[in-house]
């Protein structure tokens, strides 16, 4: 299996809360192959971020679905401090709540995180040991 990774699809309680979340709150852009049940939006890696509702979601995949945390964390690399202050900040006044205020991590970077409206975590960090390109995370091979 190659290692790729093209869409991200989180399960959500409103579908039309956590659209306006990301797209007028963040300002991600939403793909017109959005219908019905599904958004999706392009991310600047060629990846995508999909919406789909959350039992919906579980009974694809034939899941119980206990809510609650899953095991899992999305994060956002940016390009210093400053930005991870504004984003923490951005996503908070779109409606994500603040679940760790930014702070010197002990990797040696700056950190934060936030919940989007259907509490799935997001960190926003900025670490001195990666490189960005165009806001690619580029890894050593």
């Amino acid at each position: 299996m190659e290692p790729r990774l093209n869409i991200i699809t989180l399960g959500v309680r409103d579908l039309g809360k956590a659209v306006a979340f990301y797209r007028e709150g963040l300002g991600w852009p939403q793909s017109s192959v959005s219908a019905g049940d599904f958004a999706i939006f392009r991310l600047a890696t060629g990846t995508a971020l999909a919406l789909y509702p959350r039992q919906l979601l579980a009974a694809d995949a034939k899941l119980p679905d206990p809510g609650g945390f899953g095991g899992i964390t999305l994060a956002q690399n940016v390009i210093d401090r400053e930005t991870v202050d504004r984003v923490l900040a951005q996503a908070v006044e779109a409606g994500g709540v603040l679940l760790k205020p930014a702070s010197e991590a002990e990797w040696g970077g700056y950190s934060g995180y936030f919940a989007d409206p259907d509490g799935h975590p997001w960190e926003v960090a900025w670490n001195p040991f990666l490189v960005l390109e165009q806001g690619c995370l580029k890894l050593p091979e």
